[in-house]
């Protein structure tokens, strides 16, 4: 399988990109292969131009770099994201790529009012994502159901990436001074994301 990995954070080595080397390693060793989509490292623009949004809807192609991207995507079999969650929602550099990239026209139907299908494949999904609060914080604010939903039923629902799988790890605040009990929660982590990519099929 062709596992397109969208990685979302501006310090590659962050505990977040741990997490994403965790999840290659194990996905590699399942015989996986992996194209990694680093956004900061490759300085995508997230901002749409007006001149790109009258493109989309004029029926004419995206921008060069917007046609990799969607070349990329179209290689793969699944796509894995991998980011922290920032305000309770994703990084702007990743909203900004699915604006960007999955156009009208490409990624859905222009001349429908309420397009319910995809003019895309189907693959499947799936999330890893960092969250700085607790698992109890996350139940209280009702914020775990806010994020899977979006994303997982909503925006991969739209471009036909099926039987998506949330994962989120609790409690990965940055920190200078990392208790005993966050390093031994963080090494726990690590062992999952291994065996999340190591299972992923």
């Amino acid at each position: 399988m062709n596992i397109l990995v969208v990685f979302a954070h501006p310090i590659r080595e962050s505990f977040t990109g741990q997490i994403m080397d965790n999840f290659v390693k194990g996905a590699t060793m399942a015989g996986h292969s992996i194209d990694i989509n680093d956004l900061y490292a490759r300085n995508f623009k997230p901002v749409m131009s007006p001149e790109e949004l009258v493109l989309q809807f004029e029926g004419k192609p995206p921008p060069e770099d917007i046609l990799a991207e969607q070349a990329r995507y179209e290689a793969c079999d699944a796509m894995v994201l991998i980011f922290p969650v920032w305000w309770w929602t994703v990084p702007a550099i990743l909203k900004g790529w699915f604006e960007r990239v999955f156009t009208a026209g490409w990624a859905y139907p222009i001349d429908v009012e309420d397009p319910a299908c995809t003019l895309s494949g189907e693959r499947r999904g799936m999330i890893l994502c960092c969250g700085g609060a607790s698992e109890a914080t996350y139940e209280e604010q009702g914020k775990e159901p806010t994020v899977a939903r979006t994303l997982a039923r909503s925006t991969f629902g739209y471009i036909n990436a099926r039987h998506v799988t949330t994962h989120i790890f609790h409690g990965a605040r940055t920190s200078l001074d990392i208790s005993d009990d966050c390093m031994a929660r963080r090494t726990e982590y690590l062992r999952q994301a291994y065996e999340i990519g190591k299972s992923f099929g």
